[in-house]
């Protein structure tokens, strides 16, 4: 039968750690051939909007799509599993915390192949649910040791610091202005819903890596034409899902500004296919807008653990 998890299942099975495994091993499979990702459709209405990405991943013999929807409510989020060779439906998924978890990975898995090993200090635009993930993830994948985080509402900023201080065992500190959260940091996470461009160019270190997570729709620009032209390499997780929605590179690949060969895919750096930083001093750029197959290999690593645990409700339909 099909398991149905809650987001309370959810959260008792994953980690960052596995999700980092799991958005690595889609990158790879994509890259080698082994995956297929379909661009997210949005269907819009008055009052809201759904969204649906669809995947396939061969080596965990899933196939399947997450669908949410956005309302002045909120978002909801459900992945739906389907076993690749028989059809059969496998599982329906709660994800606000897989996806949580999941964006952060991608950003983790970036920073990997993409910053300096050495990187400790990160500095962050956004303290919402999101930045929870991200700066996990960093955690995870670099030795950092102190978080510069700036968001609008002061209140919320100082509470999220002092809760990651206390979860993640580093110094997170609520930053005054942008420069201050750019200025001396290894790496840099923007992860908000801004129309504008946070920070100005001129601030960048030497040797900074860059995670953009939040322009992933036209109408939101994080990065100025100027912060991108000075990044090298600047990648993204697909070619195909950032030519449709990201708004920090769109404009300047209609302006012919910065071409299409010069972007690089996550994937094809981790096979090898493409270089990822060569020299220390690079400023390289990462444009995440999420895959299905990111979620579908982590959904599919929840199942399998929450069959192990006895978690999850049979649905009365699958077989």
């Amino acid at each position: 039968m099909a398991l149905f998890l809650c987001e309370k299942d959810v959260c008792q099975v994953l980690n960052m750690p596995l999700a980092l495994e799991a958005v690595e091993t889609a990158l790879r499979e994509n890259a080698l051939g082994g995956a297929i990702s379909i661009p997210r459709e949005r269907t819009r209405i008055r009052k809201g909007a759904l969204h649906i990405l669809q995947g396939a991943v061969d080596c965990v013999e899933v196939i399947g799509f997450k669908v949410y929807t956005s309302t002045r409510e909120g978002n909801r989020f459900l992945v739906h599993l389907y076993h690749a060779a028989s059809g059969r439906l496998e599982a329906i998924l709660e994800a606000n915390f897989l996806g949580m978890l999941r964006t952060g990975a991608a950003s983790g898995v970036a920073s990997r192949y993409l910053s300096r090993p050495e990187s400790c200090v990160v500095g962050m635009f956004g303290a919402g649910w999101q930045a929870r993930g991200q700066l996990a993830a960093l955690c995870q994948v670099r030795p950092i040791s102190q978080a510069k985080v700036l968001a609008r509402n002061r209140e919320k900023l100082e509470e999220f610091c002092r809760e990651q201080s206390h979860q993640l065992g580093i110094e997170v500190v609520p930053a005054d202005n942008p420069q201050d959260v750019v200025r001396g940091s290894d790496i840099l996470t923007t992860v908000t819903t801004s129309p504008t461009p946070l920070l100005e160019s001129d601030w960048l270190e030497p040797g900074c890596h860059i995670n953009a997570v939040g322009s992933n729709a036209l109408i939101r620009t994080e990065l100025d034409e100027k912060t991108i032209r000075r990044c090298d390499p600047v990648v993204v997780d697909a070619r195909d899902v950032a030519a449709r929605e990201c708004g920090d590179l769109l404009p300047l690949l209609e302006k012919g500004r910065i071409r299409w060969t010069q972007i690089g895919e996550l994937g094809e750096i981790i096979v090898e296919r493409r270089p990822g930083r060569t020299r220390a001093e690079q400023i390289s750029l990462f444009e995440s807008h999420g895959m299905a197959i990111q979620d579908l290999t982590l959904a599919a690593q929840a199942l399998q653990l929450a069959r192990e645990q006895g978690l999850g409700l049979e649905l009365p339909f699958g077989d």
